[in-house]
């Protein structure tokens, strides 16, 4: 199975960040840990998809070949499961997202989100393509929100509720953890992992739960690569922390 060796898991590393980041809030008093952890071998699991920054005529999603799918890996990764999604992105806006209600948190209460996603791309590093790069212009985005994200109609645009911000980017309630880009030259689907571990001290993402105690996960691709775009998720962690009540 092949894995992107410079990009390795780092779920202890996060585990140390949210250990100081805890003390320099809260100081004796501790902090409270909310671990999330989704592994798609083992089913979909709640988990529903979607996309946005597209027409929003029935014929232009056709053309975009838009899929979402719980699916198979390419058989190069072995035997298990995923989420698949694929878009042909015409317009060079095209944002692919996967998303999930979280429950029992604090209500009205600010939280401060680690992620860390794995998934596969066939994408190569240093490819050119159509008004960027099939790799580095593809971000990998990963937020939170009390409301639910949903795809509006806006004109004939199709839109997200929440603020994703715009290709590179970030938004209020959405961060980059870094582009789909593996080994160049690669033709064939592997392993990789992205995370906010590297800015995770310095600026934290935070995000508001609601009344009854929830936030909405999303994860997703925001593209400014004039092409098909192909990526199967295969893990979520996210490390929620607060400081103890």
């Amino acid at each position: 199975m092949k894995k992107d060796m410079q990009r390795r898991s780092i779920v202890p590393v996060f585990l140390g960040l949210l250990f100081l980041f805890g003390c320099s809030l809260s100081g004796n008093q501790g902090i409270n840990i909310f671990s999330y952890v989704v592994e798609f071998k083992d089913g979909q699991q709640g988990w529903t998809g979607d996309f946005t920054g597209y027409p929003a005529g029935e014929q232009d999603s056709i053309e975009y070949d838009l899929q979402f799918a719980y699916t198979d890996l390419p058989a190069n990764l072995g035997n298990s499961k995923a989420i698949m999604l694929s878009g042909d992105n015409h317009n060079d806006s095209l944002f692919m997202f996967i998303k999930k209600k979280v429950t029992g948190l604090y209500p009205q209460t600010e939280y401060a989100l680690a992620f860390e996603v794995e998934f596969a791309s066939n994408a190569p590093t240093g490819a050119i393509g159509i008004n960027g790069a099939p790799g580095e212009s593809v971000l990998l985005k990963a937020g939170a929100s009390a409301p639910e994200p949903k795809k509006l109609v806006d004109g004939n645009n199709c839109v997200l509720n929440i603020d994703k911000g715009n290709q590179t980017i970030q938004g209020e309630d959405m961060i980059i953890l870094g582009d789909i880009a593996v080994s160049p030259n690669t033709t064939e689907f592997t392993l990789i992992t992205r995370n906010n571990s590297a800015n995770y001290t310095i600026a934290p993402f935070t995000a508001r739960t609601n009344s009854k105690g929830e936030l909405w996960l999303i994860i997703g691709t925001d593209s400014g690569y004039k092409g098909l775009t192909t990526i199967y998720y295969t893990r979520i962690n996210a490390i929620l922390t607060v400081p103890n009540h």
